[in-house]
């Protein structure tokens, strides 16, 4: 019998941690054994453990590694379609399919990512508005059933399936392999303008003005500004850079694939005091100021994925960690909304140097996917203690009263009431889960935690 090796762990925000089996098969045999033989348990899937929470954590059951699990089965070059298993990185497949012409269609803020993961939380970027999230380009899965059974979903076959496992968190078995349809692009630069935005009514103003215009858009803002400079922002849109965009030295590689310029690694854990709201407030005002409106050629790590580029990154808030905050508010409530989220942030002070917003559009059919048209607002929330909890349930009302919802791949504190009142079609998706996990095998600690497990 394979037997998982005990260890801790946690999301990335390092928010709380629990001692877990981990099973890391090397090969589909040792999965399918894996899963076998414990059948009694529970079980949840992790990649690259890059989401925020306790949404790959189990505490009772095992957890199942994928990385392992990272073969490409199949590329198509003149059709831009990957099939792969689920371990693969989003940064292995730009490294195989960019020198071809083709991109990833949508990506989040890393490329450290699981095509599995990927999958599991329906993962977006700088362009939902255009081209939606990740799965809107699956073509199809095969996913590996609490009891042996070897499933093919795709948007044809085992239909309810395919839509219940885009955004399901891994809820519904485990994702073997994949065909993602990729974007054809003519170099791995992009085009971009920087705007200062001075105030939350600006940034939302310009973003609904240019969604036609650009391809990709986000906004940084500055957390701490109160008063006339609420969300006071730097608004970053762009287009994927065509060959007459470029210099001639570009033109000379316009499809190469870029490594991240590695800055040094965070070597250790961050002092609780060192992010306060008085250097936060410093580097913000520095930031903003230093920011100029322009247009730029960029490469595509320096425009997808600065942070990529420091490891270990979420080191520096400290050992006690943080939690990501991701709320979305629709068209109608969000200028609204996003205001009194970011006055309930300033008044409380909160040092959060990572606040992102973005333009969001049409929701697929998936019933847990996390977006539909409007905005969302992601913050990084550093862990005070017993502040926290408070602070995260006065975030959650705002969201309540004006029909917003928060994304589960981020969340560390939702509980099942607030879950069921933010996603409604949370009974379909159960409904879903019954016929093919009759024992609910598959169930992570967040799982029980938003009351999606029976």
């Amino acid at each position: 019998m394979i037997t998982g090796t005990k260890i801790s762990l946690s999301g990335w925000g390092r928010f709380e941690s629990a001692e877990c089996s981990l099973i890391e098969p090397e090969n589909r045999a040792e999965l399918e054994v894996s899963l076998r033989n414990h059948a009694g348990s529970t079980c949840i899937a992790r990649g690259m453990g890059r989401s925020y929470g306790d949404s790959s954590v189990s505490r009772e059951g095992i957890v199942i590694g994928q990385t392992s699990l990272n073969r490409f089965l199949s590329f198509d070059p003149l059709q831009g379609i990957i099939h792969c298993e689920a371990g693969v990185t989003l940064e292995d497949i730009i490294k195989v399919s960019l020198p071809y012409g083709w991109f990833l269609p949508t990506t989040p803020g890393t490329k450290y990512v699981s095509v599995g993961g990927a999958i599991a939380a329906d993962v977006h970027g700088k362009n939902h508005h255009v081209d939606g999230s990740f799965g809107n380009w699956v073509k199809g899965m095969v996913l590996l059933l609490a009891d042996g059974t070897i499933m093919e979903c795709s948007r044809e076959q085992n239909t309810n399936v395919f839509w219940a496992t885009i955004g399901g968190m891994g809820l519904t078995g485990f994702i073997r392999d994949a065909r993602i349809q990729l974007r054809r692009i003519e170099s791995s630069y992009y085009s971009a303008r920087y705007h200062r935005c001075r105030n939350l009514e600006a940034v939302l103003s310009m973003l609904a003005s240019t969604e036609q215009q650009y391809r990709y858009s986000v906004g940084w803002i500055d957390c701490l500004s109160r008063g006339s400079d609420l969300g006071r922002s730097v608004l970053m849109l762009a287009n994927n850079a065509g060959l007459s965009d470029l210099t001639s030295s570009q033109r000379t590689d316009p499809l190469r694939v870029w490594t991240s310029a590695r800055l040094p690694t965070v070597p250790f854990d961050f002092p609780d005091w060192m992010l306060n709201p008085f250097s936060v407030s410093l580097f913000n005002q520095a930031y903003y100021f230093k920011q100029r409106n322009r247009m730029e050629i960029v490469d595509y790590n320096s425009f997808f994925y600065p942070l990529d580029g420091i490891r270990g990154w979420n080191r520096i808030y400290g050992k006690r960690g943080f939690i990501q905050y991701q709320a979305l508010f629709p068209d109608r409530t969000a200028a609204v909304g996003l205001q009194k989220v970011l006055e309930t942030i300033s008044s409380h002070g909160i040092a959060s140097f990572l606040a992102v917003i973005k333009r969001c559009g049409d929701a697929n059919p998936a019933p847990l996917s996390y977006l539909y048209r409007g905005y969302t607002l992601a913050l990084d929330i550093p862990n005070i203690g017993s502040r926290l909890r408070p602070l995260i349930k006065s975030l959650d009302d705002i969201l309540l009263r004006h029909g917003g919802r928060l994304y589960l791949a981020k969340d560390s504190l939702m509980d099942s009431g607030t879950f069921a009142s933010m996603y409604p079609r949370k009974n379909e998706f159960l409904a879903i889960k019954r016929k093919i996990d009759l024992d609910c095998f598959f169930v992570s600690d967040q799982a029980k935690r938003v009351g999606l497990h029976f």
